[in-house]
């Protein structure tokens, strides 16, 4: 075989990404065709993966984190050998196809995680690489590196300007994560033009003070590239690489100018560019049988590498069975078989416990069942009770450690938590306060959207929070992530539900949930008299009744409320009344269950309903009826002793009696 022209190797890259854009009249083809030398270098001189097996535990992951240049990582695959066609490639952006505008997990094969949001990519393979030194740790042995793999990603302009890539980077040069590289595609080019005009800064010298190795390199010089990797990889530090390129590389009008960062080059632009390269202006999307050849070899080296991984694998699991089995469970995300008995029950007391520390007792009760736990706060660790009793925090010293320091950066938190998620081995969850959850909205949104079973822990969840005032109190916060579809939300009562809470995250692999818990002790409920906590599972179950016959009244409650709402139905059974409490914690589980079960709970006869949550009453319609009421809060808080900012803003026994009474006159 005739030796292989490298430059029709990278405009393979090139003009395969740019033809699936100009087809699907959208898209970004400046990225792809200017970090096609980039793209090449790890996938053919690094990368360490199997296209045939895209989920073999021990490869290298890649993150495109500038997924708006989705079309490259999607030629890549084709070119590789990768379950994604050429057909896939001219479906670009189309219904249903597997090439969607931006990368989506579990969607594309060969996808790490979901990127577009600018980034959150860059903060997912921090995560990877935590979960990679972490296993490393934990499960390798004299002789027996059986994880042993790398991080990569390519990171644009937009990615560096966002805040969560300063917060990630600065958390991975303090955790000194060796096995990240990142190749930064210096094209100095954003959407509104030159980034001139707002980023101006030595990128590089930026990550230096982070503690990263930094380098620079040639974007168009494959062997420059390909050295600054391996000296990245014989240094301990993560590494920067910083890549000059120019968007749009080879179009003879529009390369490194803005008009190719987010639109199709034009036919004609395109035809001048394939010219000029010598390339076949048609047939569309066009690869000569060399160069597909020469990338197809991903696959038979990629088997390679898996066989003499998988032989290493074997060997160790005669020498260490029970780790190996236990590796085995965790990469399949499976509870181990009684887990369940490791989940605390809570004794009533009507003194009580706060919410956060039943949680932080379950976290720690269940710790030892599921070593796969793994997780941290927004500095916020002994507020949140989120930390793991006798392990250490991760770090370079002790990568074994299950408590991670996330330090005062919620959003990269998050994204880190879901890169961790992702790489899988590990249940993975995150914590701070509820109001905060605001800065971390947007990689929530990302797990739910992508089927990411991480668990996010927001304490402080209601104006009980009280002297710290409005800006620490959550009022929407509840109801908006009630919002965001796939995301379990749960707001538990007392401990017993908290604990039955953490059953469903932790049984929920495929999607994330939120636990929405309480700063102030709430009631321990005596289960003898009421209904089971278990009952929490279906969102919404019967907690109280005092007689058998149709309920006069029900009135549905979450978290702190709940026990408020226990209150107000003896208080008016005194008056005759038959009242029916319904503990609602997950309006997204109550709503999987069958219509029998809603009716059961919820009778349509019974219209006289009213909902008592510390918090928007928007939504609330939609399980109170027409003529039912909402109790609720839609303004701010006052700064003043929690106790009094409840009582002042009618979350009082006296105030939930009055306004049943009004509501059974009516």
């Amino acid at each position: 075989m005739a030796k292989l022209n490298l430059q029709d190797a990278l405009n393979a890259i090139r003009f395969l990404s740019a033809d699936g854009v100009q087809v699907a009249n959208s898209g970004h083809p400046g990225l792809p065709m200017g970090a096609a030398a980039l793209a090449y270098t790890i996938f053919m001189r690094h990368l360490k993966h199997n296209p045939k097996n895209p989920q073999w535990e021990d490869r290298d992951r890649f993150v495109l984190s500038g997924g708006h240049g989705s079309m490259l990582l999607y030629t890549m695959l084709y070119l590789t050998g990768y379950d994604v066609s050429l057909e896939d490639l001219k479906q670009f952006r189309q219904w249903q196809s597997k090439t969607p505008g931006h990368p989506e997990y579990g969607h594309t094969p060969g996808v790490e995680t979901t990127t577009g949001p600018l980034g959150q990519g860059f903060a997912n393979g921090v995560g990877m690489a935590i979960a990679e030194a972490h296993l490393a740790a934990e499960f390798n042995q004299k002789g027996h590196a059986v994880i042993d793999h790398y991080t990569y990603a390519i990171v644009t302009d937009g990615d560096l300007m966002e805040g969560i890539s300063s917060e990630a980077a600065s958390l991975a040069g303090t955790l000194k994560l060796g096995k990240l590289i990142y190749l930064y595609d210096d094209n100095r080019i954003s959407i509104e033009g030159s980034t001139d005009v707002a980023f101006t800064e030595d990128r590089g010298a930026r990550f230096e003070a982070y503690g990263w190795h930094v380098q620079k390199a040639d974007g168009n010089d494959v062997e420059a590239i390909d050295l600054a990797i391996k000296n990245a990889k014989s240094d301990p530090r993560p590494s920067l690489i910083v890549c000059r390129t120019t968007i749009g590389y080879g179009l003879p009008n529009k390369a490194g100018t803005a008009g190719i960062h987010g639109s199709p080059a034009g036919w004609d632009e395109l035809k001048l560019a394939k010219e000029a390269a010598g390339w076949a202006v048609e047939p569309l999307f066009y690869t000569p049988d060399p160069v597909l050849e020469h990338f197809r070899k991903s696959v038979e080296s990629g088997q390679k590498a898996e066989a003499k991984w998988q032989k290493q694998y074997d060997a160790y699991k005669v020498a260490y069975p029970e780790k190996a089995a236990e590796l085995d469970r965790r990469w399949q995300r499976k509870l181990p078989a009684g887990w369940e008995k490791s989940l605390p029950v809570f004794a009533a007391d009507p003194k009580g416990l706060a919410s956060r520390a039943a949680s932080g007792k379950t976290i720690n009760a269940v710790a030892t069942a599921l070593p796969e736990l793994i997780g941290g706060s927004a500095d916020l660790a002994p507020s949140n009770n989120t930390w793991i009793n006798g392990v250490p925090a991760f770090g370079p010293e002790e990568p074994e450690g299950r408590n991670i320091h996330f330090g005062v950066r919620e959003l990269s938190m998050a994204a880190i938590t879901n890169g961790i998620y992702v790489h899988g081995g590990f249940i993975p969850y995150a914590g701070t306060f509820l109001v905060f959850s605001d800065y971390l909205r947007a990689a929530v949104r990302v797990s739910a959207l992508s089927g990411m079973g991480s668990i996010w822990v927001l304490t402080h969840d209601s104006i009980a929070v009280g002297e710290d005032g409005p800006t620490h109190q959550p009022v929407e916060q509840t109801m908006s992530l009630r919002l965001i579809p796939r995301l379990i939300t749960i707001r538990p009562g007392d401990a017993n539900e908290v604990a039955q809470a953490w059953k469903v995250a932790l049984e929920t692999r495929d999607q994330p949930t939120a636990l929405i818990l309480s700063r102030q002790n709430l009631p321990t409920l005596d289960r003898s008299t009421l209904g089971s906590a278990q009952g929490l599972a279906k969102g919404a179950y019967v907690l109280y009744q005092s007689q058998k016959a149709d309920p006069d009244l029900i009135l549905l409650a979450t978290g702190s409320e709940l026990s408020l709402a226990l209150e107000a139905a003896q208080t008016l059974e005194k008056g005759g009344k038959n009242i029916r409490v319904v503990s609602f914690p997950s309006w997204e589980l109550f709503e999987k269950q069958s219509k029998a079960y809603q009716e059961k709970v919820l009778p349509a006869t019974v219209t006289k309903r009213i909902s008592i949550e510390a918090g928007v009453t928007t939504g609330w319609q939609k399980w109170i009826g027409n003529h039912g009421l909402a109790i609720g809060l839609d303004h701010f808080g006052a700064s003043a002793p929690g106790e009094t900012v409840l009582r002042e803003f009618g979350f009082s026994v006296e105030n939930v009696v009055r306004q049943a009474k009004k509501l059974l006159k009516a």
